[in-house]
């Protein structure tokens, strides 16, 4: 689906210059930066509900010295 954006000479010139830098086209530069993006957003908010639920269960973490010694690290 193809799209556009209007940006300002500063903003061309950014986005031009980290394409060439990567050798992609300036559109695929956008398409990465969009879904890192959305991947970012999607990964902490399936940390916050772990870690919510982590929180609701009432469990209390132990000491990393508590697995180390049951690994025999």
């Amino acid at each position: 689906m193809p799209f556009s954006i209007r940006l300002t000479k500063e903003e061309q010139q950014l986005a031009g210059s980290y394409a060439a830098l990567h050798a992609i086209s300036i559109g695929e530069a956008f398409k990465r930066a969009l879904f890192e993006r959305i991947e970012d957003e999607f990964d902490l908010s399936a940390a916050d509900e772990a870690y919510n639920e982590y929180l609701q269960s009432g469990k209390q973490s132990a000491p990393i010295e508590n697995l180390w010694k049951e690994l025999d690290l």
